[in-house]
């Protein structure tokens, strides 16, 4: 969040996270409601994101309905783009910290060995199948968290701050990238429909002082406040993850650095819990459902995700850029165009007058909005991309 702060100023950056917060959650709420009512409906239970999506557009205009029957690969599409741009994070952070930990004590050797180092664990932790039995280990690296986090204000307040060299609106041409990065750091899309599917008590979860509203309002708080004094302590030369930028010689640093090496290795298999099930549970598990070797194929294929996105790791270990090319290209599709269409076919009968305008001017503006921070963002992050490892090479 201090690199994304950087790439925007700290009152434009302040400012619009709070905004693309509010939109994320909206959104998701959106979809929510969505969900509620299609099922209602159907009268059927629940549904998952790209059922609901298949669902809205068939219900909605006659030139969308024709949509509807691939509206749901298409979800599942960048929906584990997302995914997959997130273990990659995952990897390289859990990579770099490490790395940058070691460093002090052993001579260094690159990062991509300490991104090995983790894979065989990775694989094996990612053996799971069961994502209540994965709470409790998101709810560890949670705690992990936040006392990290502790740790990071307290480096930042007493290094101290200062507006000096400090942009409050950077140049326009950076802005790209800080919407990727907060897009990616805040949207929680993809993990949405399995956690409100799971609960004991489903309708709490979208509730008004719910899960959704309470868990994203704090993480929009917490994040706004690192990124906005995180750049005012370490300015334009703040790190991809703010954990870098701290003294790498103090015990306290380093403990920091390893405790959220070891979250982001535990969050890993809530995030991947989501890939594998488009993958396998919606696509793959009809084709072996009599096989007796059904079991081997799914741990043959959880296996070789994992394998995936290590590579993927290795091939671009450079984290903010990464942050940002998934957020934008990823997020700005299914957390804001997906949710807003689908709204618009649900309720494309039932609404009327001003309702149904308001509500078709919002959408249309909040669809222009992703689809300007989808090529936008894009095509910026791949040029940094290219860019960098031009220099380096």
């Amino acid at each position: 969040m201090p690199k994304a702060i950087s790439h925007s100023g700290y009152v434009l950056g302040t400012v619009a996270t709070f905004a693309i917060g509010l939109i994320c959650t909206y959104c998701i709420h959106l979809l929510l409601k969505c969900e509620y009512e299609l099922c209602k409906r159907r009268k059927i239970p629940s549904l998952t994101y790209p059922g609901i999506a298949e669902e809205a557009l068939g219900e909605g205009p006659k030139f969308m309905r024709k949509l509807a029957p691939y509206s749901g690969h298409f979800v599942n599409v960048f929906l584990l783009i997302y995914q997959f741009g997130i273990c990659c994070v995952y990897i390289v952070f859990i990579g770099v910290n490490i790395q940058a930990v070691a460093n002090q004590y052993v001579t260094p050797i690159a990062v991509e060995y300490y991104m090995l180092m983790i894979l065989l664990p990775l694989i094996l932790v990612n053996w799971i199948r069961n994502l209540k039995m994965l709470a409790p280990l998101s709810t560890f690296a949670n705690i992990i968290t936040v006392g990290s986090f502790g740790i990071v204000l307290y480096y930042i307040f007493t290094k101290g701050f200062t507006f000096e060299g400090r942009e409050p609106v950077a140049d326009v041409k950076t802005l790209p990238l800080f919407f990727g990065t907060v897009l990616f750091s805040l949207e929680a899309i993809g993990v949405v429909m399995p956690l409100q599917n799971e609960m004991k008590t489903p309708k709490s979860f979208g509730s008004t002082f719910g899960v959704l509203n309470l868990g994203l309002g704090i993480i929009v708080v917490l994040y706004a406040v690192i990124g906005f004094f995180g750049y005012l302590a370490y300015g334009p030369s703040v790190e991809g993850s703010i954990t870098l930028s701290l003294p790498k010689e103090d015990l306290a640093a380093q403990v920091c650095k390893l405790a959220l090496a070891v979250a982001m290795f535990l969050t890993y298999t809530v995030q991947y819990y989501v890939a594998v099930d488009i993958a396998w549970t919606q696509y793959l598990s009809t084709k072996f459902a009599n096989n007796k070797r059904s079991r081997i194929y799914e741990y043959t294929l959880r296996t070789l995700l994992v394998l995936l996105t290590f590579v993927l790791a290795v091939s671009v270990p450079a984290l903010d850029l990464f942050i940002s090319f998934f957020g934008a290209l990823s997020l700005s599709i299914v957390g804001i165009s997906v949710p807003v269409i689908v709204e618009t076919c649900t309720f494309w009968y039932q609404r009327r007058g001003w309702r149904f305008y308001l509500m078709v001017v919002i959408n249309s503006l909040l669809v222009a909005f992703s689809l300007l921070g989808l090529v936008a963002g894009t095509f910026t992050s791949i040029n940094e991309i290219v860019h960098t490892f031009s220099n380096k090479s």
